[in-house]
């Protein structure tokens, strides 16, 4: 066979492909590769690389996120070849190139008609070294999707448009907002997530409420509700959100709400578990905690007991993030004050503008 051979309009088919990476992370330049391999065999092995403890991403989320992105294409099989290099420049040695082209044939168990990668490579002879005469080499164009996995790992939102969609989430910057009642926080999560062109996750104790007839009516399934329909919204929000996710209030937050308007102990204990096993799962990029500073609107669903003393329950609540050693950043002032002080913070903190 021809060896060398640069990927161009060309129908022949191949039995037996092969495209092999670390994928860390996927981009849709390895798609675009994946696709075009894909149509030129009858059968693609798609080569997952991996090493315990030197990559950003688990092996387990990358055969997820090619799953995913794969899964339409019947001729695409996925598997995974470990490397014991303790780093990317011990790997690129020729023992560990030779070592890793064994054992993706050793995987593969059958001849390798075409083996696919990147023009980076072309004239290093490296691939032909490997596979040649027994496999053509064929090139992709890198340059026709320009990222590469190290451009997202540095700097993901720069390169977020090259990040496919079931990659996202990983990716993904999060804030929380919070504070006690009517401090502003469903104006400010709504405002902050269309001044970043995204979306947000309301906070759900609202329609439960209304739900059980108002607080006092409150039992400690709803709390339970609260709880876990929030963790299952943010989670959903994350698929959908654009770089940055903004979260009106937390299971620590409902947690306190459960103490304050909760009889039986039992029933309080149980929640706290439960709001205490979600908040160890939770993690932000951002907590911003709004004081009492602005004026209290009674929409009928507020408790007029924390209305007479904003300040002290602003107080435990933030005794709850302290306790579980969670950093807050106080946020006083007007909405505008606010609205202008969390770009700033989202900025220094998620290195995120409003312009990209």
């Amino acid at each position: 066979m021809v060896c060398g051979k640069q990927e161009g309009g060309t129908e022949m088919k191949y039995k037996t492909g092969m495209f092999g990476g670390s994928f860390d992370p996927l981009h849709t330049g390895h798609i675009h590769d994946i696709i075009r391999a894909a149509s030129m065999c009858e059968e693609l092995y798609v080569m997952i690389s991996w090493c315990e403890g030197r990559e950003s991403t688990s092996k387990e989320l990358r055969y997820r996120w090619l799953h995913n992105s794969c899964r339409h294409l019947p001729n695409v099989k996925l598997r995974l070849v470990e490397d014991k290099a303790v780093d990317k420049e011990a790997y690129n040695t020729d023992y560990f190139w030779e070592k890793g082209a064994a054992d993706i044939k050793g995987v593969i168990g059958k001849p390798i008609d075409a083996v696919f990668c990147g023009t980076d490579y072309l004239g290093t002879s490296r691939f032909e070294s490997l596979y040649c005469p027994e496999s053509e080499i064929i090139y992709f164009d890198r340059q026709e999707v320009p990222v590469s996995s190290t451009d997202i790992r540095k700097w993901a939102f720069d390169n977020w448009d090259y990040i496919p969609a079931v990659c996202r989430p990983y990716y993904a910057g999060k804030v929380l907002v919070v504070g006690g009642e009517s401090t502003g926080k469903s104006t400010l999560v709504k405002n902050l997530a269309l001044a970043y062109n995204t979306c947000c996750v309301e906070e759900v104790g609202r329609d439960v409420t209304d739900f059980a007839g108002g607080e006092e009516w409150m039992i400690a399934e709803d709390f339970h509700q609260i709880l876990l329909r929030h963790k299952v919204k943010e989670l959903d929000a994350l698929k959908a959100c654009s770089r940055v996710l903004f979260v009106d209030t937390d299971a620590l937050t409902t947690r306190f709400y459960s103490r304050f308007l909760l009889c039986g102990e039992e029933e309080i204990r149980q929640c706290e578990a439960l709001a205490d096993a979600i908040t160890a799962l939770n993690s932000y990029d951002l907590i911003l905690f709004l004081e009492p500073t602005v004026e209290f609107v009674q929409d009928g669903t507020r408790n007029e007991r924390i209305a007479a003393d904003r300040e002290k329950y602003s107080r435990q609540i933030k005794e709850l993030f302290e306790q579980k050693g969670l950093s807050y950043v106080s946020l006083a002032g007007d909405y505008l004050e606010r609205f202008n002080r969390a770009k700033l913070l989202i900025k220094e903190k998620l290195g995120l503008d409003t312009r990209w």
